[in-house]
């Protein structure tokens, strides 16, 4: 299989139908959002606007998208890279009665830049790991009024000493991850003030990402019984959801609830 295959199969196992693209719910975004909205009545520097600008990094087929439009009055720019996950957004936006206040927007996040203008909240579910997370936190930074509110949410150690298995797998997977302290650190560097932070619940990367995931592999394995290449593409992503099931107290995605000073 060239590059191109591998694209295909990748995004034909992560179909726009899937509940969520990675871990997290939607009680998750609505404890952050809630955790943003309750420091803002403390007392902010800056008050948010009753109409917000809102920006949704790697919106993906936009389950968090759909509930910052429900529970905010403003308008949301979605931006995510491959168009099926948009076209789904925008299709359930629709028969929500949501389309006027989100807007899908077809582009890379590493190519966010002042054209796109400055928002009051900004929102990144999962997604910074893409350009990595202290990338991503300055891409959050740059496109924030003064004063205003980010939402990011990015995978941590949460004890030290992993198991070797564990800690061999994200090695591998994924190098850049650190401690919640080392990320709270660079939320620092970064300018931000952290507002609150909270762990995603195990639920989250069950519920809605790994089990319909998990389901969908064992349908394609049968599918691809006589192939050995496309099967040894479906092998990583079991390896992914085994480790969670056996080293889930190790990890995790971290909530981090953030503010740009005024």
């Amino acid at each position: 299989m060239d590059e191109q295959e591998q694209w295909d199969l990748f995004y034909e196992i992560f179909d726009p139908s899937l509940p969520r693209l990675g871990p997290g719910d939607d009680a998750s975004t609505l404890r952050a959002l809630d955790c943003l909205l309750a420091a803002e009545r403390r007392g902010p520097d800056r008050p948010l606007p009753k109409h917000m600008r809102i920006l949704d990094i790697g919106c993906g087929t936009g389950g968090q998208t759909l509930q910052l439009a429900r529970h905010l009055d403003g308008t949301i720019v979605a931006v995510d890279n491959h168009r099926p996950y948009l076209d789904e957004l925008d299709s359930q936006a629709r028969t929500a009665g949501l389309a006027e206040k989100i807007h899908p927007c077809l582009k890379d996040m590493r190519d966010l830049n002042e054209e796109d203008g400055v928002f009051d909240l900004v929102w990144a579910e999962g997604s910074l790991f893409v350009m990595g997370f202290q990338a991503g936190l300055e891409t959050c930074f740059a496109r924030l009024v003064p004063g205003g509110l980010a939402a990011v949410s990015e995978l941590a150690w949460l004890l030290p000493d992993p198991p070797a298995e564990c800690a061999a797998f994200f090695t591998a997977e994924y190098p850049a991850i650190g401690d919640v302290a080392a990320n709270e650190r660079l939320i620092s560097d970064c300018g931000f003030e952290l507002v609150d932070e909270f762990v995603l619940p195990d639920s989250s990367w069950w519920d809605s990402y790994y089990l319909p995931l998990e389901a969908r592999l064992a349908r394609y394995r049968d599918r691809f019984a006589g192939d050995p290449e496309k099967l040894g593409l479906l092998e990583p992503i079991q390896t992914e959801i085994d480790i969670r099931r056996e080293y889930a107290e190790y990890y995790g995605y971290v909530f981090f609830l953030l503010r740009r000073p005024a």
